[in-house]
């Protein structure tokens, strides 16, 4: 039984196609479909159903894929181990981050990033908060950038910064509020992102509102918070953005809006990741990047963190 090949059953798990899996190794087909074979002889087991379309895994071999998993991992820290006694921060590191945060973080940090660290091959992506904690216990993520708490027993959390909600109120909403709270809320003039993103969750969790009144004029969920902010400029009613966001805005739109009274609804963003810390060199050195860009910006002390997930 070798590292290599437990690789390859993961591939094969993951895709449930033995020609992908093997484009996924850089190696060919009857190469990797060999390597298995040797493996299930070995071990006197059938770990694939290859009857099945697409290929599923046996009893037996969803098993050996979770104990798969953790022996890889083990053996990647060792080479953690070493690239870390070398000083060597490298190496392919794919992050996911959720799609609101992701247009504002990233081009804070990235160039300063990949300028102190040119050996990093960062990859990122976008994923809601499902996917990435899906793909994080999956190995398909090395770490990811969300709203948390996510109380995950198999994740990690370090908190990079707290944001708070800011809500944007046209002229005709507008009447003569100052400040927000929560008793100035009417669902049913808010307009909010589509379902699957954390920040619509918190939203509804301030408002303590999960369901929409049923005699609402419309309903309309977007993914984007610029397409929100034309419809309110429109007067179909109001939405509330992430701090962050608001200041990229024009001059003419920063007079929408209005900030929450003490202490501020806000969201946690914190960096997850394995508790197996597999290149915890490379999360460290995020961690230290992102901080040091973000702590300029966010100086909010009076907050009130906002559960990402529907509360009761």
């Amino acid at each position: 039984m070798t590292i290599t090949q437990l690789n390859y059953v993961l591939a094969v798990a993951e895709f449930q196609n033995f020609t992908i899996a093997a484009e996924k190794c850089f190696v060919t087909q009857p190469t990797l479909s060999m390597q298995i074979q040797k493996l299930e002889e070995e071990l006197e087991v059938k770990i694939f159903d290859r009857n099945k379309k697409p290929i599923q895994l046996t009893e037996v071999g969803k098993r050996i894929v979770e104990q798969a998993k953790s022996i890889v991992n083990e053996a990647d820290r060792i080479k953690d181990i070493v690239e870390q006694q070398k000083g060597f921060i490298g190496g392919d590191f794919k992050i996911g981050i959720i799609p609101t945060i992701m247009p504002t973080l990233l081009p804070m940090f990235l160039k300063n990033f990949i300028k102190k660290y040119p050996k990093i091959n960062l990859i990122v992506e976008e994923h809601t908060t499902d996917e990435i904690i899906n793909r994080l216990k999956k190995g398909q993520l090395d770490a990811a950038i969300a709203a948390t708490p996510l109380k995950e027993s198999d994740l990690k959390e370090i908190v990079l910064y707290y944001e708070p909600f800011v809500g944007y109120f046209p002229a005709d909403y507008r009447k003569d509020l100052v400040q927000l709270s929560a008793n100035d809320l009417n669902i049913n003039d808010i307009l909010l992102l589509q379902d699957g993103h954390c920040f619509t969750n918190g939203i509804l969790n301030i408002c303590k509102a999960s369901k929409l009144d049923a005699f609402r004029r419309f309903e309309l969920t977007s993914g984007s918070f610029e397409t929100l902010i034309g419809l309110a400029n429109e007067g179909l009613g109001v939405t509330f953005l992430p701090y962050l966001h608001t200041l990229n805005l024009n001059e003419k739109d920063q007079k929408n809006l209005i900030e929450f009274e003490n202490p501020k609804p806000s969201r946690e963003v914190s960096l997850i990741f394995p508790k197996n810390e597999l290149k915890i060199h490379i999360i460290d050195a995020l961690r230290t990047t992102i901080s040091g860009v973000v702590k300029g910006a966010i100086t909010f002390q009076d907050i009130e963190i906002i559960s990402p997930k529907i509360t009761a």
